[in-house]
């Protein structure tokens, strides 16, 4: 195993890592004003904290996902392909989030399904999954959740805090709910309050899996049942606001599966159907229907306010990222965020990257992303 590892690994990588987990007695004061706790936080860190605990890097997720973002786990290398964490190509050795300089951590939001509380874990009150009974979050609950993970890690300040679409937003919330722990803010791909547009794609991914017969009000767990097909169907819709109409005509076209003419039936045949229909498929295979209802709300309630005074608190740095294509977070909703941030006279730096990836261009535009990147941590 060890000879297989070495071979996969590149001298970029921050090799084989292992997720944690903070375990929190107390509890946590919501938004809506219930409880939540015990809790538990799932992390991971790359690099090494320095002496002065100056040069530590927030990572924050999106939506689908959790605290492995580079490098691999141990039990990845007994998989045909072996895949690494989700922003790998960013963080490690001499990569954007250089871990030769920075300690870098990334927790799996309260709310998720991958390690940190969440409405499949076990309620201590009643000895079984929340499900349902889960209380709504917010991305402010989330973000007040990390707080207590750097305060576990003894971290005075945040060098940086970065993320695309919903880690995103959690940055800004960052910024603004903790101005004295955040040094610099790199949002990218995010708005400062979802749109109506935004809301409507949300509630239509939670109307497919609350439709499902098997989702059964929520208290599925352990029944042998699961709502897939709705949340197969959430993930397909979720999936087409990621990618832009560019991207899908060079990727898909009107190209037929497998066939040279039409079938004259409603088997998938196309193959952005088929495509999608596979996306829905893994997702199922790894993510919790009742999460998505629960981060997708905690992104519709999310809105920092209408007016400039939104982001007054905001002491930090910031570097502000969009993308052309974006049409689910588009530039102009980046350029409310600069607007604002400028109106209370912080120092901001903007830019627009060119791309025809749409949303997702945030996990694939590395190259681009790295250069700025780099030269606003420098």
């Amino acid at each position: 195993m060890a000879e297989e590892t070495q071979l996969c690994i590149d001298d970029r990588s921050v090799g084989v890592v292992e997720t944690v987990y903070l375990h929190h007695d107390g509890l946590l004061s919501l938004e809506s004003r219930q409880t939540l706790g015990p809790l538990t936080l799932a992390y991971e860190t790359y690099g090494t904290l320095n002496n002065a605990r100056d040069n530590a890097i927030l990572l924050l997720h999106a939506l689908s996902g959790d605290a492995h973002a580079a490098g691999y786990h141990a039990d990845d290398f007994q998989k045909p392909r072996p895949k690494p964490g989700w922003w790998d190509d960013m963080v490690g050795p001499g990569k954007a989030f250089d871990t030769t300089r920075f300690f870098v951590v990334c927790s799996n939001a309260i709310g998720g399904c991958m390690g940190s509380t969440g409405p499949s874990c076990i309620n201590p009150a009643t000895g079984r999954p929340y499900a349902t009974d889960f209380p709504v979050i917010t991305i402010g609950d989330m973000v007040n959740a990390q707080k207590l993970l750097m305060d576990y890690l003894a971290i005075p300040r945040w060098y940086a805090v970065s993320g695309g679409s919903m880690g995103g937003m959690q940055a800004l919330r960052w910024a603004v709910a903790y101005p004295d722990r955040v040094e610099r803010c790199i949002p990218i791909a995010t708005t400062h309050r979802l749109s109506a547009q935004s809301i409507a794609f949300d509630a239509v991914g939670r109307a497919a899996i609350m439709s499902d017969p098997n989702w059964q009000n929520g208290h599925y767990y352990g029944t042998g049942k699961i709502p897939a097909n709705g949340l197969s169907v959430a993930r397909m819709v979720g999936h087409i606001t990621y990618l832009s109409e560019q991207s899908m005509h060079e990727k898909f076209g009107r190209q037929l599966r497998d066939a040279e003419a039409y079938t004259w039936d409603f088997d998938p045949e196309f193959s952005v159907e088929t495509y999608l229909q596979y996306q829905g498929d893994s997702f199922v295979k790894r993510f919790d229907a009742n999460s998505y209802l629960y981060i997708t709300k905690a992104m519709d309630y999310f809105d920092m306010g209408a007016g400039y005074e939104a982001l007054e608190p905001a002491t930090a740095r910031f570097l502000v990222l969009s993308f052309s294509s974006d049409w689910l977070f588009t530039t102009a909703e980046s350029k409310d965020i600069v607007r604002a941030l400028r109106w209370n006279g912080v120092d901001v730096s903007f830019m627009e990257l060119q791309s025809s990836y749409g949303h997702d261009a945030f996990l694939l535009e590395v190259e681009e992303i790295t250069r700025l990147v780099k030269g606003f941590l420098n």
